[in-house]
């Protein structure tokens, strides 16, 4: 029976092997090669022409570090500037197919430069933008459409391995599904925070005066959820791909309208098209041209050697294992998502949560006895401030910080505390971590930390939520 097991399993694997390196038309993915370079073209213009790039990187006086990134440091102001512009001259080339694979290596490793610089300014466009970027390295997207394949014949295709193009599939898939499972929360299924943010959308088109109705707020937060969930099954079976394609355009259209996401929604809409059929681009071209446009792969077979087969394989199988067990980390720490944040980051747990804060940082100099109320906005900015009360990680680093630059009369180190107050999906404000730890004299905790306290607060009846807002609100959308 082992055998039997064995030969079964044995012969799946191969099958699958096989199927990887079947050859594709690479229209589909030429197209989101294009349309990707200039989403991201886009996306570092608006940030430029907003004075994004000064205000996020070289104003503040401390930025927040990944761990084992701590020597990542901003360049001066021209540079930056210079740096960040470099990234849209990269996104052009990608897109256009311009010494693509340089472009894409450089493209990546600039682009994830300025996600390593602040880790209060993660958010999921610009984490999908670096997986992007990543995978279209090895993606050989230039192959056709390309000025690359226009001075080099020599690499010019109309086909793709397979395996490229279910790469870039699962990655969204990914995006879809675990955005879905987050929303498997008790809050979203109560409807919040999206009775919250609907309340701002009254003056929305047509249909903004029902959203303050609680049947358009749980249709909303339901009708998210299960798109999420189901729409990547959905695209794969060909009889309902058009239905889900148009569920899910109309679902990204809206929230592009309605919430301050970026390029988030465009992009997905991008990569969703790679579920299409992948000559679906020359079918497009032929309907507009009345003429036949069409790649016969009968007898092609792909040229990657068998040696390398089993070595890609692996790489893209160790990738999406990456991908996977990442959002999972949270049950390494169970309890608490919504009060510790931690596990938000690279998790696609988005729009879940409305905090608001306010934060209080003493430092007390032991040597004299003297203790120092902090004014935050000397070293931080609102981004800053709110995800600080979110994220124990950044209260100890900001704790370190104070007790460094800090003047100090003796040899006793200073000592810091914090009274920060948080309020979740309208609940009342709550202690978030314990007030009478010397967080400068504890090192940086790679768990939940034993001074982070609990909520169980339950959530009030919706009358009776956000009556009391500290200062400081957080409304990320986008996490």
């Amino acid at each position: 029976m082992k055998d039997r097991q064995r030969q079964v399993v044995w012969s799946w694997l191969k099958t699958i092997a096989q199927r990887a390196f079947m050859p594709v038309d690479i229209a589909s993915i030429v197209f989101f090669r294009i349309v990707f370079g200039t989403l991201v073209l886009w996306h570092v213009w608006k940030y430029f022409a907003g004075g994004a790039v000064a205000a996020l990187w070289i104003e503040p006086r401390f930025l927040f570090k990944y761990y084992g990134f701590s020597w990542v440091h901003p360049w001066p102001s021209q540079m930056l500037h210079a740096h960040w512009l470099a990234i849209g001259v990269l996104a052009f080339f990608v897109a256009i197919g311009f010494c693509y694979r340089a472009s894409t290596v450089l493209l990546w490793v600039s682009y994830t430069y300025f996600l390593l610089l602040d880790e209060a300014r993660f958010v999921n466009h610009t984490y999908l933008i670096c997986l992007f970027s990543f995978l279209l390295i090895f993606v050989p997207a230039h192959r056709a459409l390309s000025i690359d394949a226009w001075f080099r014949p020599n690499i010019r295709a109309q086909t793709i391995p397979f395996w490229c193009l279910w790469l870039l599939r699962f990655q969204i898939a990914v995006v879809y599904f675990f955005a879905g499972v987050a929303k498997i929360a008790p809050d979203w299924l109560r409807g919040e925070p999206m009775r919250f943010r609907f309340r701002a959308q009254s003056a929305f088109p047509i249909i903004g005066r029902f959203l303050h109705e609680d049947w358009a707020v749980y249709a909303a937060s339901y009708g998210s959820l299960l798109l999420d969930l189901f729409v990547v099954p959905l695209l794969i079976w060909r009889r309902t791909r058009v239905a889900a394609f148009c569920l899910a355009l109309l679902f990204h259209l809206m929230n592009a309208r309605l919430f301050p996401i970026g390029i988030f929604p465009w992009l997905v809409i991008a990569a969703t098209t790679l579920y299409f059929s992948p000559d679906w681009p020359r079918r497009l071209i032929a309907l507009v041209r009345w003429r036949k446009e069409h790649v016969d792969l009968a007898g092609m077979r792909e040229s990657t050697p068998q040696s390398n087969r089993a070595l890609v394989l692996t790489l893209v199988g160790l990738y999406a294992a990456i991908q996977i067990l990442l959002p999972l980390r949270h049950l390494l720490t169970p309890g608490g998502l919504e009060w510790n944040q931690a596990e938000h980051r690279f998790s696609w747990r988005m729009m879940l949560v409305h905090q608001a804060t306010r934060s209080f940082f003493y430092v007390t100099d032991p040597n004299t006895g003297r203790t120092t109320q902090v004014g935050l906005g000397q070293f931080l900015n609102a981004r800053q401030r709110s995800m600080m009360a979110s994220l124990p990680d950044f209260s100890i680093q900001f704790a370190h910080y104070l007790a460094t630059i800090m003047p100090r009369n003796g040899p006793l180190p200073l000592r810091v505390e914090a009274r920060i107050l948080t309020a979740i999906n309208g609940r009342k404000p709550q202690l978030y971590l314990d007030p009478n730890v010397d967080l400068a004299a504890g090192p940086r905790p790679l768990l939940r930390p034993r001074w982070l306290r609990e909520v169980h607060e339950p959530l009030p009846p919706p009358d009776q939520r956000y009556r009391e807002l500290p200062l400081e609100t957080n409304d990320r959308p986008e996490n």
